[in-house]
């Protein structure tokens, strides 16, 4: 009996003791992680502030820092119309896929219809079929309808998102049926209640998945090369690809380009950041 007494305190030391090394370790990984991922971030900021003289430079910081990227680029691309081309398409197709995710979703989820199973599976089916397949097919449809070299033809074919579909039918699906049940005895329509009470309650879900949308259709490349024809029209992507020829890459503009495309995406993530960490909680411990 005095043994245990004497050797309760020390277990509990012990425990102690490796939970803060396990907790140090895991610090100490996630550092270097985020080194790994910030690193290239930082690089391209830098060169972007080199002259053409010393691009190629090695050093953590460069000797004579410039700004002649940053105003090359812009007399070079109308990068601002590209941004703005970019921002609208991106922002468009974030909402519009939110919106018609929200509503099948909920549709799948509270209503029984026949061939409701096949419908899901087919929606399931599409996000494995990459952009890339059914390009030529959009591009003929655009074609035909006269929206070749629009921001318009940039936006059609990214209307619905099957992953959109997917992740808040899942949500909506967790949604507890009380809730849902006593807003129905209130006299709340479908409508009403979709908007007004599981929405409200998926601002977690929904700010993370809008930052994944947003990213992809931020970073699409593929369907706007297809599509553009002049650079008042096209993306910021696009305008990036234009300081990379046959005779060299103007590495000095491509970085200074590249880190003004990035800033709108670091700045979405910085406003939604809390949003999308509570969405990754709650999904780790459902």
């Amino acid at each position: 009996m005095t043994t245990d007494v004497l050797t309760r305190p020390s277990m509990r030391k012990r425990r102690s003791l490796i939970l803060g090394a396990e907790k140090t370790a895991g610090h100490a990984i996630m550092i270097v992680l985020s080194f790994f991922c910030l690193f290239p971030v930082y690089w391209m900021i830098i060169t972007s502030l080199r002259p053409a003289n010393r691009v190629f430079e090695q050093s953590l910081w460069p000797t004579a820092a410039s700004l002649d990227n940053y105003v090359y680029a812009l007399g070079a691309i109308p990068i601002g119309r590209m941004l703005i081309n970019t921002l609208i398409v991106s922002a468009v197709v974030t909402v519009v896929q939110l919106l018609t995710g929200l509503l099948a979703a909920y549709a799948f989820a509270r209503w029984r219809f026949r061939g409701d199973r096949i419908v899901h599976i087919l929606i399931a089916l599409t996000w494995l079929v990459p952009l890339q397949v059914v390009m030529i097919p959009n591009y003929l449809i655009v074609a035909n309808l006269g929206l070749l070299d629009s921001v318009t033809a940039l936006i059609l074919p990214h209307f619905a998102s099957a992953l959109a579909v997917l992740l808040l039918l899942q949500a909506i699906r967790s949604f507890p049926n009380e809730v849902l049940e006593a807003a129905r005895m209130d006299g709340a329509g479908s409508w009403r209640i979709l908007w007004e009470v599981i929405t409200p309650n998926l601002r977690g879900t929904i700010a993370s998945l809008a930052i994944l949308i947003f990213i992809s259709t931020w970073n699409e490349y593929f369907w706007p090369l297809l599509l553009s024809r002049t650079p008042e029209n096209s993306v910021i992507q696009i305008g990036i690809q234009m300081f990379m020829s046959s005779e060299g890459t103007q590495w000095g503009p491509l970085m200074a380009a590249s880190t003004m495309a990035s800033l709108p995406v670091f700045i979405l993530y910085i406003v939604l950041q809390r949003q999308v960490v509570s969405s990754f909680m709650k999904s780790g411990i459902r």
